[in-house]
């Protein structure tokens, strides 16, 4: 490829909505366009890089057993209400008519699409284990597009869904497609870990994410520096950090605590530890005869873990805050000095596995300007009706492991695999006949990558204040020649031209500049655009017999022979 005859048109400045790295580097660069809030126009070096993903991820796909096929974008509603989604989905699920009036949406994932080719092709146990892949445009209608391609509306995803006749069958699918997210992400030459997770709308029962981690991650990744355990901070499991609860000494006292409606101003206050303090986090759920409402104790200094919570017996339905009038109803105080000791009526209590184990503990008194001090368990009031993990764990915790303690770290998901048993065969009645010649549901897995997200991922992984820093894998071009004085000087040309020719004989996506630039402004492109191996081709060096080898990464560059230049490029290229 020579520069003259591509598109190439970087820009000095980000656009003003350009919030994280990559949405500002990729912009400047001229890989991305905007065309509307969260929808890009992919430019040529763009798609590029999008293509090297795709290339990547449908060999280990394939590698791994995986069937190409490609759904529609548009899917009718009918499939998305024979699952439940239609409404539970929410409004990213755009949902659009035809000119008959009928429903259809555009699609921001195709599991009840698969499951209907399953139910109508696959009807023998002996057609399974099947695992049937995706590369396609997916569209979820976010409320707030942001960061370019981390969070934008319109994308590009790999989806892969895996069908078998038994649950053992699927967990053995599950795990293959484990392996080859491992060798994918490894493919791809970025610093990525695999979590345990939440498996959120999508269902299931065993979920990993697949973060590729970056300073700017909205994800909370805990791991244990001295095991293999892992988990986003939404699953990742808060140990007591109180091993056995110690006696009472001190008695109930009602304390004035004059304006202090924050465990934090309590604490100052009253000249103690905040892990001294309880909080109170009052919520309701729907019954037949009214709102339930529930008290949730956490330790003043952790916070609550709403995924966690959702999963409580009692709450696993549904749950939301509770409504001012509500607390004042059921507490006799307004929100700030609520506690768990002669409410007004009663209430369900849950505590956290340390408050639990707490003793002369403040609280609540319910009571403006008030909180108990001393309180215990057992005592001052009934034990917890449950005693639960309801918080966020935090660095330097107990690893639930047992070995040494919990580190964070922050990740950009970019891929998901889920195991969901029958959540979506069973809702569309997708069976098979097994041995007995009896009807079976299909056991379903799924698998998402996030083509554009990595991209993003990947600038927001590698860059400085020069521009993107790509792995090699993922480059537009892995070699840029770059000829000082093209326009000037025939020996130029021709070593940099024999130079090019001899990289493309060698299989590198090279690219030759031959617009006859300046070598600051050549430069300045090219670092901006972040391939990896930049090779300078000038007629003093050419006297001299050497030409300038840089790395992306590298402050300076190499005097390498002349004759020894394609092999140290290549040297670079392999790491």
């Amino acid at each position: 490829m020579r520069a003259s005859r591509y598109h190439i048109n970087t820009l000095k400045e980000a656009p003003s909505d350009a919030e994280v790295a990559s949405h500002q580097l990729m912009t400047r660069a001229g890989m991305i366009r905007k065309l509307a809030g969260g929808i890009y126009t992919y430019m040529p070096l763009g798609l590029r890089v999008i293509r090297k993903v795709e290339a990547i991820v449908r060999e280990e796909m394939t590698a791994a057993g995986a069937i190409e096929l490609l759904m529609p974008v548009v899917q009718p509603a009918e499939l998305w209400m024979e699952s439940g989604r239609w409404e539970q989905y929410g409004a990213e699920l755009l949902r659009i008519k035809d000119r008959h009036q009928r429903d259809f949406v555009l699609q921001p994932t195709s599991e009840e699409v698969i499951t209907d080719i399953a139910r109508a092709e696959i009807h023998s146990w002996r057609q399974l284990p099947l695992n049937f892949f995706h590369i396609q445009t997916k569209f979820r209608d976010e409320r707030r597009p942001r960061f370019g391609l981390m969070r934008g509306r319109e994308f590009t995803m790999k989806d892969a869904y895996s069908f078998d006749r038994d649950e053992a069958g699927a967990q053995k699918s599950y795990d293959i497609m484990y392996q080859a997210y491992l060798r994918i992400f490894e493919r791809l030459g970025l610093t990525f870990r695999a979590v345990a997770a939440d498996t959120g709308s999508i269902g299931g029962t065993r979920s990993h994410e697949f973060q590729v981690i970056a300073d700017t991650g909205e994800d909370l990744l805990v791991y244990n520096p001295d095991s293999d355990y892992a988990a986003n901070i939404e699953l990742a499991e808060a140990v007591s950090l109180i091993a056995e609860r110690a006696a009472a000494s001190e008695s109930l006292t009602r304390t004035p605590t004059p304006g202090a409606a924050k465990c934090e101003a309590v604490a100052e206050l009253l000249s103690l530890p905040l892990a001294r303090t309880v909080k109170s986090i009052v919520l309701a759920t729907e019954t037949d005869k009214g709102p339930q409402i529930w008290l949730l104790l956490l330790r003043g200094d952790h916070e609550l873990n709403e995924v966690k919570t959702g999963k409580l017996p009692g709450l696993d339905k549904g749950y939301r805050f509770a409504t001012e009038a509500e607390i004042v109803e059921h507490f006799g105080c307004e929100p700030g000095y609520l506690g768990p000791i002669k409410t007004a009526k009663p209430v369900r209590v849950i505590a956290d596995r340390t408050v639990a184990q707490m003793s002369d503990f403040v609280c609540g008194a319910n009571e403006r300007d008030f909180h108990f001090t001393g309180a215990n368990w057992g005592r001052d009031l009934p034990e917890p009706e449950l005693v639960a993990d309801l918080r966020n764990v935090v660095a330097g915790d107990p690893a639930p492991d047992g070995q040494g303690t919990l580190a964070i770290q922050r990740g950009i998901e970019v891929g998901h695999v889920f195991f969901l048993g029958t959540k979506y065969s069973e809702a569309l009645k997708a069976t098979f006949l097994d041995e007995t010649g009896k009807p079976a549901t299909l056991q379903m897995g799924c698998y998402g990558i996030g083509i554009t997200r990595i991209v993003g991922a990947a600038i927001e992984q590698g860059h400085d204040e020069r521009g993107i820093i790509w792995p090699a894998a993922l480059a537009p071009f892995q070699v840029v020649v770059c000829p000082v004085g093209w326009g000037k000087s025939e020996a130029v040309r021709t070593a940099a031209t024999a130079l090019y020719d001899d990289l493309i004989a060698q299989g590198v996506d090279a690219i030759l500049d031959d617009r006859d630039l300046r070598p600051g402004s050549m430069f300045a492109d090219w670092e901006l655009i972040g391939v990896p191996v930049r090779v300078t081709v000038g007629d003093r060096g050419l006297k001299d017999g050497v030409l300038e080898v840089q790395s992306r990464r590298d402050s300076e560059a190499e005097k390498v022979p002349s004759g020894e230049a394609l092999g140290n490029v290549l040297a670079r290229l392999r790491g």
